[in-house]
Formats: structure tokens, C-alpha cells, sequence
């Protein structure tokens, strides 16, 4: 009998949820996705959450990702959500909210933690670096397959700047760049990143991913950059995984 959980994937735009098959990677039936709430405070988000978990009818342990740092459930930024996240007790808000305990992290994290176990970094050693591209730049780092957590590469500095405000998903569709245009600014972007943690593997997500033949052969990169494998459902697979091994 397979082994399930349940995960959230709190986002800008969305709300995100679906019971998971955790010998899988993949979701049970259809998602479930919200319009994130305006503003998206961290009890309106609570609200929400509670929604999606009594649609399925979850009961037990689940995962939530934020966008946001996110230390011993303590939320330390907040990027696309309300700045009244920062310095909230983010498992005490939503787990008061939906009744069930919950464990919080990062949304890059999460999608990391699913593709290392179902996806694109299974098996591999060494240093593997996860970048989400889309309205930012989110990034997670396993070394041997284990996290590094909160770490926000998408802010390393190139000329002077945010690196995801030259490389970002959303960049290319604002300032209508072709793929020629757009992906040297990603490859000047990973030398950045190539040149601080030296990576075995770059895993490539966010929806950008799904038209990865069209931009990745473009790269000029030394390390082997390949795309993600879960796509839009790794933040909640690797949310629910995260609840069920306990992560903190």
C-alpha cells in the first residue's frame, strides 16, 4: 500500500495543494489551486490553506512552502506575499488554521527536496544547485543529497544588481526577449553562481523549464545544466515529503 502526504505551495499568484503519493513523487488526482488572497497576510494565506486541506479531507502532518525564509518555522523575508509574514510563526498560524500540524519551508527548498528524491537530482553526488526561474529566482543546494537551507542566489550581484532582475523568468516576458536575447543573461547569471559553489549539477525549474530544448542547448556553462522533472508539481511533492520525514 503506498504511502501518502499532503502539501501546499503558497505562491504570488496561487495557492497551491493535492495529496501526494510519496512512494511516487506524484499527486493523487487533480490539484487544488486558490487565488492567493489580496493582501496576502499570513492569516488570510492560513485561511486559504484550510480550504484546500478540507476539500481533500486531509487529516495528519503537512507540508507548506512559502516564498520566504524560513528558519525553526520563523519567517525571516517575504518576497510576493505581505510583509507581515516577516517574524511570524508560520506552523503556529496555519496549523491553528487548519487543525493539523504543519511544517513550513521555503518554496525553492521544497521543489529541491522533490527532485533530488523523485526527479532530476536522484542519485546524484557531489553538489547539486536547483534554480526556479520565474517572477524571481529561487535557489536550493544539496551536497550529497543533503540541504542547505534558505540560501538566495538569486540575489548575487551582477552589474550592481539583483541577478533575478536580469534573469528572471518574468525579465524575459516584461522586456519581450527573444530566447537568443534572454538566455546569455542566464549564463552569465550560473558563471556567477559557478564561480562561488563550483556545482556537479544545475537543476533548472519553474514553468520556463518546460521549454528547456528551446534555451538550454543555448548555454555557455561547465557545468551540466539539466530541467527539472516535476515541473509545476514539485513545490507540493517536495512539501508533503518534507512533513513526512520530519523536516524542521
Amino acid at each position: 500500500m503506498s504511502s501518502h502526504g499532503f502539501g501546499i505551495d503558497v505562491g504570488g499568484s496561487g495557492i497551491k495543494g493535492c495529496t501526494v503519493d510519496l512512494d511516487t513523487g506524484t499527486l493523487v488526482g487533480d490539484r487544488l489551486r486558490i487565488t492567493t488572497p489580496d493582501p496576502s497576510t499570513p492569516e488570510a494565506v492560513a485561511t486559504v490553506a484550510a480550504r484546500i486541506v478540507g476539500r481533500f479531507g486531509w487529516r495528519g502532518r503537512l507540508g507548506v512552502t512559502v516564498p520566504c525564509v524560513v528558519k525553526h518555522g520563523t519567517v525571516l523575508t517575504a518576497a510576493n506575499v505581505d510583509p507581515s509574514w516577516i517574524g511570524t510563526d508560520a506552523p503556529e498560524v496555519l496549523g491553528k488554521e487548519i487543525g493539523e500540524p504543519v511544517v513550513v519551508l521555503n518554496d525553492a527548498d521544497a521543489a529541491g527536496i522533490a527532485e533530488m528524491r523523485y526527479g532530476a537530482g536522484r542519485d546524484v553526488r557531489g553538489v547539486v544547485v536547483l534554480l526556479t526561474f520565474g517572477t524571481g529566482i529561487g535557489s536550493a543546494v544539496f551536497s550529497d543529497g543533503e540541504l542547505v537551507p534558505n540560501t538566495e542566489f538569486g540575489h548575487l550581484q551582477l552589474d550592481g544588481r539583483d541577478a533575478e532582475d536580469i534573469a528572471a523568468a518574468s525579465v524575459k516576458e516584461q522586456q519581450d526577449l527573444s530566447w537568443e536575447e534572454w538566455t546569455p543573461r542566464v549564463s552569465r547569471y550560473l558563471a556567477a553562481l559557478e564561480s562561488l559553489v563550483w556545482p556537479d549539477l544545475i537543476i533548472v525549474g519553474g514553468g520556463i523549464s518546460k521549454d528547456a530544448d528551446r534555451w538550454l542547448p543555448m548555454l555557455e556553462n561547465r557545468t551540466r545544466v539539466v530541467a527539472a522533472q516535476l515541473r509545476n508539481a514539485a513545490g507540493i511533492v517536495g512539501a508533503a515529503l518534507a512533513a513526512h520525514t520530519g523536516f524542521s
